[in-house]
This record gives C-alpha cells, structure tokens and sequence, in this order.
C-alpha cells in the first residue's frame, strides 16, 4: 500500500471502488491481489444484481479512470475475474478511441473468421458507431446476460482482430510488429476463452 501513499491524485477515484466494496459488506483488503479480486467480485455481484445500474458499470472506467482500474487489475492472472474485467474494460476503451483501425482490421478478419465474426456480434456493416457499441454490448452482457457469454463475446472480437492484422501484415519491421500484436490479441482471447470455462465451472475467481 506504500506505492499507493506516494500518489495522493489516486483517493477520489478508488473511493468509488471502495464505496462498492462497503455497501456489500464487505472490508477494503490489504494486498494488492485482494483488492484485485474483492472489486471485481463486488463489481460484478452488484452490477448483476436485479437493481443494478447497466450504464453505472459499463461507464466504470468513464468515471474513475482506466488508469484506476489499470492499478487494481492490470497485474492480475488473466485468467482470474479481475483479469477478465480488466480486459473487458480495455477493449471497451480500445474500441472507443481507435475505432476506425478495428473496423479495418475488422473487415480484413471476417472473412476468415466468419464464425467468430458470428460470435462476436458485430454489426455487417462495420462502422464507428458498431465498433464502439459492440464493447459496450458486451460490457453490459457481463452485468445483465450470461457472464461466460460476455467473455467469450470478446474472444471472439479478439480473434477476428487478430486475423485481420494477419491479412494486412506487409514484409518489414511494420509488418512484423503487426504479427506480434497479432499474437498478443490471440493469447488475450485465449485467456478469455479459459476464463469463461472457469466461470461455467463456478472456479473463476
């Protein structure tokens, strides 16, 4: 918690977070891999409860900052519940602000990866707008559908993300940066996959 100490411009935020965790009843933990797991448990039981706010949760990173949420969650094992949130919110964000780059790695993708397309869920035409509405379906699938769903939701767009950059990848130093983070999309959508088998078995924690 010392690190914490050092950056006073933190509190305002992680007090949102710490507002959720007292409201369930719950005590803020000490280490940092109980706080990853305590909020995104409470995260998760209070956004899927009947009275939940859809918008309150999805926004979540709106309000308190990726950086927060980066803090909490970024150095959990991707296959955790914290891992899996911190994915699902940064793809919401990498949606948002390079929209127009996954709708052209997407349209490269999609012909072959017609079935992830599928599950995906992305609009036939690929625009900012589906691109960007597409995160937040998800997001509020975790909260208000079925959370392995929501998971395997994003895989998917991982997967078809990854394939395009596969397709657009020319020779050179360009193109090889290309397929490293083509790798990186694949191990990402990897890790959701398991992550959602762990949650079908009642074991993602």
């Amino acid at each position: 918690m010392a690190e914490r100490a050092r950056r006073p411009h933190r509190p305002a935020p992680h007090a949102d977070l710490t507002a959720l965790i007292d409201a369930a009843g719950g005590s803020m933990p000490q280490s940092r891999a109980e706080i990853a797991s305590a909020t995104a448990a409470v995260l998760v039981r209070v956004g899927r409860e009947p009275s939940g706010d859809d918008d309150r949760f999805v926004s979540l990173a709106d309000r308190v900052g990726l950086d927060t949420l980066a803090e909490l969650w970024r150095d959990a094992d991707p296959v955790s519940l914290p891992g899996a949130l911190w994915a699902l919110y940064l793809l919401r964000q990498w949606c948002r602000s390079s929209a127009e780059e996954i709708g052209r790695l997407w349209r490269a993708g999609e012909p072959v990866a017609a079935a992830d397309a599928v599950v995906a869920g992305v609009a036939d035409y690929v625009d900012v707008e589906s691109v960007t509405r597409v995160a937040d379906d998800v997001l509020t699938g975790a909260y208000r559908g079925d959370f392995a769903v929501a998971l395997e939701r994003a895989a998917a767009l991982f997967r078809v993300i990854a394939a395009g950059r596969r397709e657009l990848a020319v020779d050179g130093e360009h193109g090889r940066a290309e397929l490293d983070l083509a790798g990186r999309n694949e191990r990402a959508a990897g890790d959701l996959a398991a992550a959602a088998r762990l949650w079908r078995d009642g074991r993602l924690r």
